[in-house]
């Protein structure tokens, strides 16, 4: 059985793993103090998915209100489902939760953002209902 629980800086090691098949390299005392700070937010909700106490995935969103729209927006940014428990439905779980919460928060739109080169991250997003509309640009200030 898989639990959708509220992550905890205990959980930074597992969590940074999950980050490094995204290619993100994060130390674990890193997740943990980012953990600790969006824990204090009250916007920024974390839940893992877990299994007989093993971190299959999790879901970061930050909630917020836009000039643009009447009601918050719920952003998701980060997914990650563990590379051996993929298509087992954790993904889906956890953006169900993910919008559960957005409807809680009084939310109008739950949206994200997926690197250009995950095809197979795009095609499970529009398998559960999400469209593309934009393009993101950046511009990295520190090297």
């Amino acid at each position: 059985m898989i639990e959708i629980r509220p992550i905890t800086p205990e959980d930074a090691a597992a969590v940074g793993r999950l980050l490094q098949q995204l290619g993100y390299a994060v130390e674990p005392l890193q997740v943990s103090g980012r953990i600790g700070q969006l824990g204090k937010t009250g916007s920024d909700p974390i839940l893992l998915a877990v299994s007989d106490r093993r971190v299959l995935g999790f879901i970061a969103m930050h909630v917020s209100q836009m000039l643009q729209y009447e009601r918050p927006v719920m952003r998701v940014t980060a997914l990650v489902v563990d590379c051996r428990a993929r298509r087992r439905g954790i993904g889906k779980l956890l953006m169900d939760r993910a919008e559960s919460l957005a409807s809680t928060a009084g939310c109008e739109i739950v949206e994200l953002t997926s690197a250009a080169t995950r095809a197979e991250a795009h095609a499970f997003y529009r398998s559960i209902g999400y469209e593309p509309n934009s393009l993101r640009f950046r511009k990295v200030l520190v090297a």
